[in-house]
């Protein structure tokens, strides 16, 4: 779901959220007030008193949202069916101040599903981010593990951020750069 509007919220319950874009973690306490300028992913970046904070999908009720359904996936899936699950949920991780998921952005330069002799599966990814110095970067890894991690059988994802090559908008789909105008 995407949203630019400016859909007015009041936060119900104390909500550890993130400062974008400096990445730091904070606690918008109960009755703050603001507006949603992006709802990306199952998450939401909102507009409070000045400044842009993150809320995770799993806090998406302290500002009167549903939370993300759990993920699914058919018992005795292959590999090649993880690795689709893993491509979708990829494409489900956005920067909360580009309304673009990172596979769009050409930030993932490779995952693998790695199978485990227990059932269960590791998640290796390779990714990049659009400025090395950018303050959002282990926010954006740690929200790309943690949403590969939600895939039944995945039971660790290894984000590996990687600056070579160096990220440029070429990378980006035809589509991204058309959104952005960055042709």
């Amino acid at each position: 779901m995407y949203s630019r509007s400016s859909e007015p919220v009041r936060f119900e319950r104390d909500c550890a959220v993130v400062l974008v874009p400096q990445g730091e973690e904070v606690t918008l306490p109960a009755g703050s007030i603001g507006y949603i300028t992006q709802a990306l992913g199952g998450s939401y970046t909102v507009f409070v008193e000045g400044n842009l904070f993150r809320v995770a999908g799993k806090d998406a009720d302290a500002i009167g949202k549903e939370p993300p359904e759990p993920l699914e996936l058919a018992a005795g899936a292959s590999d090649d069916e993880v690795e689709k699950l893993v491509w979708k949920q990829l494409r489900t991780c956005f920067d909360p101040e580009i309304p673009i998921n990172v596979v769009d952005l050409g930030l993932v330069y490779e995952a693998t599903v790695k199978p485990r002799d227990d059932g269960t599966r590791e998640v290796a990814i390779r990714m990049t981010l659009t400025a090395p110095a950018c303050g959002m970067g282990d926010i954006l890894v740690d929200d790309v593990r943690s949403k590969l991690e939600m895939i039944p059988t995945v039971t660790e994802a290894d984000v590996e951020l990687v600056f070579d090559p160096p990220w440029n908008r070429m990378m980006m789909s035809e589509a991204a750069r058309l959104e952005t105008g960055m042709l």
